[in-house]
């Protein structure tokens, strides 16, 4: 799910113009970092599988940013000031109060005029692409299995609370007899996303990359 759900980001950067006291590597950095809108995705093409030279409507996405600070103060420059060519490839906000991911500040008479090209990619690749912010994932939440020891000074249950995972599994009832033999079967996942992809489309795509590298092993193994 993190290193090969493909999502679309800025791999690409054309400055025009960059009178910020921030260098172009600098920028260029950080617009790769800004989330895209990965709805689309399986619509384009990676660049390596395109037939064009360099980049085209079938593999990338075009976007602009020009900003010039005319006024006597501090212009914030944020990936709402990006502008896409493509309807729904765009930055991600969180709603219509978000201001958007901060790139850089220019002062009056400052500017700062670049194209940048969105390619698809997964993680593997850059952790621009990753759709994930993080994952993680819990077994047993009420302990059955004892494979976690607690520092406890007094009563267990009043120090470590049980996750809200404890509410998918009945308690265990004080005397129960332990199961040596017992192993885990039930895993929770805590999936974290970036806004490209929404966390059910990150796991649903993910068990499909699992099940397609299992039908290829299934095939050599049958040849």
């Amino acid at each position: 799910m993190i290193s090969e759900v493909p999502t679309m980001a800025i791999d690409l950067v054309d400055f025009e113009a960059n009178s910020s006291v921030l260098t172009d590597e600098f920028i260029a950095h950080r617009l790769g970092l800004i989330p895209l809108v990965s709805t689309d995705v399986q619509k384009f093409n990676y660049t390596r599988d395109c037939s064009c030279q360099q980049y085209c409507s079938a593999c990338s996405v075009e976007l602009e940013l020009h900003v010039r600070c005319t006024e006597d103060r501090i212009r914030d420059v944020t990936s709402r000031d990006l502008i896409s060519h493509h309807p729904t490839i765009v930055p991600v906000f969180q709603g219509d109060d978000d201001s958007g991911v901060l790139i850089t500040k220019l002062r009056k008479g400052q500017e700062l005029h670049i194209k940048c090209i969105a390619k698809k990619g997964t993680a593997k690749e850059h952790a621009k692409w990753s759709p994930c912010c993080g994952i993680a994932f819990e077994y047993d939440p009420h302990n059955r299995l004892r494979h976690t020891n607690y520092w406890v000074e007094n009563d267990v249950k009043a120090e470590w609370k049980v996750s809200e995972n404890g509410q998918e599994e009945p308690e265990p009832a004080d005397g129960d007899q332990f199961d040596y033999e017992a192993k885990p079967t039930k895993f929770y996942f805590t999936v974290e996303s970036t806004g490209a992809l929404e966390a059910k489309e990150i796991v649903l795509t993910g068990f499909k990359m699992l099940v397609a590298k299992l039908t290829l092993i299934q095939l050599q193994l049958t040849q």
